[in-house]
């Protein structure tokens, strides 16, 4: 990773902004940043690593041919971590032509300017590229009870976003063995931490029992998710940038399962302790409430909602030598008290962007 120039697709989002934090404080690698601004996305998330020399920004959109090729040819990039997505399945459910755009298209517009960049290459340098595809374990579809997503599960999308990443991830494999494109792709279970916006399941949790607002929850809570703490993940991704063996698939899970009304409940119980709801108006209910569980509200499911989702990520343990660090216990309690600590992050995205409204339970109208 040392002396590396690394292209970031999707740095001002959740993950990508933990990775160039990661690469940032702990690398001498010079990233550029090349972000659409999409309502997920924020610089603040980057304040801390906005004054170094080493990191640039480019406000733009992965779809735009040309103005990939500027960036590759100005830039000269060693690597590619592509993380610019569409990634709320109840968006996709909403509004599927975005996800298609940006996560097929998208996808295929940096492939095909990666190739073009790296086969003008001398070979020392052609040989050294990477282009890292961070996907998700949703390619992999619905588990049952038992069994875990390897590297070598056979893909089953469910809905339109996890649809439109198992499109790209194929489209990154076929550059791979066509054209021998230095390819790695990452599957990573569910992430959780700081700067997560808030239309995703905890920080929604946070911030409406914050607020004294009703928590909903699809069905009866009983979908599982395998959870993993973003800068964990952000540790794992480095590591496959800098040892991954191009062609490969890394699976990367925090082995943590939990359904989610466990998940809402430990929410609940930790806000209890750190902002007791005691003789406390609510939004939800004119009565005041003794625990912020009482403000969960069982909402009808969301269509196509996947059971189970747990990852096996022996793969990278055994060649790459990682593990998630931070427990779930740590990593759920981190999390609550900096949304609480840093309301200048949230606030401005919660009046502006997502006030904590249900998506994904319109009808899809198809006209012919």
């Amino acid at each position: 990773m040392q002396h590396k120039k690394i292209v970031i697709t999707g740095g001002a989002g959740f993950i990508g902004s933990a990775v160039i934090r990661q690469l940032i404080s702990n690398t001498d690698a010079e990233i550029l940043n090349l972000d659409k601004l999409t309502y997920a996305a924020s610089l603040d998330s980057l304040k801390e690593v906005e004054v170094s020399k080493r990191y640039s920004f480019v406000h733009g959109d992965i779809c735009d041919k040309q103005l990939l090729q500027k960036i590759f040819r100005d830039f000269q990039p060693d690597a590619v971590m592509h993380l610019a997505a569409e990634s709320h399945v109840d968006r996709s459910i909403d509004g599927p032509e975005t996800f298609i755009a940006t996560n097929i298209t998208g996808t295929f517009n940096l492939l095909r300017t990666a190739l073009e960049y790296w086969q003008k290459l001398n070979e020392q340098d052609r040989h050294n590229f990477r282009f890292h595809h961070i996907s998700t374990d949703e390619v992999y579809g619905s588990l049952g009870p038992s069994g875990y997503f390897t590297e070598d599960t056979a893909y089953d999308p469910r809905s339109p976003y996890s649809a439109s990443k198992a499109s790209a991830d194929h489209l990154v494999k076929a550059w791979h063995h066509t054209y021998g494109l230095p390819v790695m792709i990452t599957n990573c279970s569910n992430n959780y931490g700081t700067y997560h916006f808030p239309e995703k399941l905890i920080p929604l949790m946070i911030l409406n029992a914050i607020h004294k607002q009703e928590l909903p929850v699809y069905g009866k809570g009983e979908n599982v998710r395998d959870w993993l703490y973003v800068e964990d993940h952000a540790r794992a991704l480095q590591l496959v940038l800098g040892q991954g063996k191009p062609g490969e698939t890394y699976n990367i899970g925090g082995n943590c399962e939990k359904k989610n009304i466990e998940v809402v409940r430990t929410i609940c119980d930790i806000v209890d302790e750190l902002c007791p709801p005691i003789n406390t108006d609510t939004a939800a209910t004119s009565q005041p409430i003794k625990s912020h569980r009482d403000l969960i509200t069982f909402v009808p499911d969301r269509p196509g909602h996947d059971l189970r989702y747990a990852i096996n990520a022996e793969k990278i343990k055994i060649q790459l030598g990682w593990r998630p660090q931070v427990d779930f216990t740590t990593g759920i309690r981190r999390t609550v008290q900096w949304y609480l600590d840093n309301e200048w992050w949230w606030r401005p995205i919660r009046d502006r962007e997502y006030a904590g409204e249900r998506l994904g339970n319109k009808k899809l109208k198809v006209q012919f």
